[in-house]
């Protein structure tokens, strides 16, 4: 598989309350990976954070906030990920996407 030699990284930078069509948009996001057949997708739900309206987001907070950062982590080559990232774009109202090279060292599902 291409995965193995030329791996690359998609990571999705947005809030944990953003929307499309009324569902979270990361849960959005995940699903469409699903639909594309990519390799895999993982979201990770950050601690602390900013973006590009400066406002800080954390959980330290004596109330948790309901919109902490969230950054999805999709692998699979280059060209899968452009695809995706054109399903997506207009879905995704606030946010950074950046797409870096990756060592895939393997690629194991149950048997």
């Amino acid at each position: 598989m291409d995965l193995l030699r030329q791996g690359y990284i998609l990571r999705i930078y947005i809030g944990e309350s953003d929307k499309h069509e009324g569902k979270p948009l990361f849960e959005w996001i995940v699903r469409k990976a699903r639909e594309q057949e990519l390799a895999g997708a993982t979201v990770l739900r950050g601690l602390m954070g900013f973006g590009p309206s400066s406002r800080i987001y954390t959980s330290k907070i004596l109330r948790l906030s309901e919109d902490m950062p969230l950054v999805i982590e999709i692998v699979d080559t280059e060209d899968r990920l452009e695809a995706f990232l054109e399903t997506i774009d207009s879905a995704i109202q606030e946010g950074m996407a950046t797409l870096d090279q990756t060592r895939v060292r393997f690629y194991r599902g149950r048997k």
